[in-house]
């Protein structure tokens, strides 16, 4: 019982940095049809930005640590906000009606130039935040102990889902955004600014993979190279998901994180290969993956 207790913990504080990650990507691709392969260096631009923040912040051993969650969001806000305003004004509106592989070939093209500029930026050195973490100290729960950190984001990823839900589903903006998704030509023949539904829904992503950023780096070594591994983590749970979908990319996750803290637990040989094989399994019935919808196709 308590080995399965630890499998259900383990997946759920994974599928909530999962869902947390795959949420902006997902949201970004549902609006403007991008793929946006440049997602997972939003997610290392948050992380060293918040690492960055709290090392100044601390650097005189005088810090408040419970001040320091309140500079993660801070900083995971204005990075994603910047960035994004940067990436969609300067780039991106430009491109829009594009082919789509096009735009995947694009935004990893930006993906690679802003992994060298985060070099330039931050260096190679690695970067440690880890006071937030340790700041909650840990539990003990069916004989089990736990960072109480790691539990935090379960509600994170909980409370961020819900807001997506209620943004697209109980607002004007939402429904707005919902017209833009079926069919964006009617929706701008309607009087719907597209291009601004576009930017704001890129910030909203952007500011996604930040925020994902910043709330890892005090459980993580902030390191070259984080964003490339997260990106190809997010797109096996939108796939999984169905892309567009935000309670595909929730219960992608959630079927992700299980599946691989089953493999780290009963067997390990297994746990970096599980994650592709549940992408695989669930392609091969479902093409268009677990909640997405298909299409019909414009001629």
């Amino acid at each position: 019982m308590q080995s399965l207790f630890a499998v259900f913990i383990d997946g759920a504080i994974y599928a909530s940095w999962l869902f947390l990650v795959a949420a902006g990507l997902t949201v970004i691709y549902g609006v403007m049809r991008i793929l946006n392969m440049a997602h997972g260096s939003f997610y290392a631009i948050g992380a060293y930005s918040a690492a960055s923040m709290i090392g100044w912040y601390f650097a005189d051993g005088s810090g408040n640590a419970w001040v320091s969650f309140l500079l993660l969001i801070v900083c995971a806000l204005a990075a994603g906000l910047v960035v994004g305003t940067i990436i969609e004004r300067g780039l991106l509106r430009y491109m829009y009606g594009r082919d789509e592989i096009l735009m995947v070939i694009i935004t990893y093209a930006l993906l690679l130039i802003l992994e060298d500029v985060m070099k330039i930026v931050w260096g190679v050195s690695p970067y440690f935040a880890y006071q937030p973490y340790t700041a909650l100290g840990r539990v003990s729960m069916m004989g089990l102990k736990m960072s109480t950190y790691d539990l935090m984001l379960i509600g994170v990823a909980i409370v961020v889902g819900g807001a997506l839900y209620a943004w697209l589903e109980r607002t004007t903006l939402g429904k707005i955004l919902r017209a833009v998704i079926h069919d964006r030509e009617v929706a701008s023949a309607m009087g719907v600014n597209v291009a601004k539904m576009f930017t704001i829904t890129f910030l909203v992503g952007a500011t996604l993979g930040t925020l994902a950023g910043a709330l890892t780096a005090p459980a993580i070594s902030v390191v070259p190279g984080i964003g490339v591994e997260v990106i190809v983590l997010a797109f096996a749970v939108v796939v999984v998901g169905g892309l567009g979908s935000i309670e595909g990319a929730a219960a992608g996750a959630l079927l992700v994180g299980l599946c691989r803290a089953a493999a780290v637990h009963y067997a390990p040989e297994f746990e970096l290969f599980v994650i592709y094989g549940v992408m695989s399994l669930v392609l091969a019935v479902r093409p268009q993956g677990l909640f997405g919808r298909t299409l019909a196709r414009k001629i």
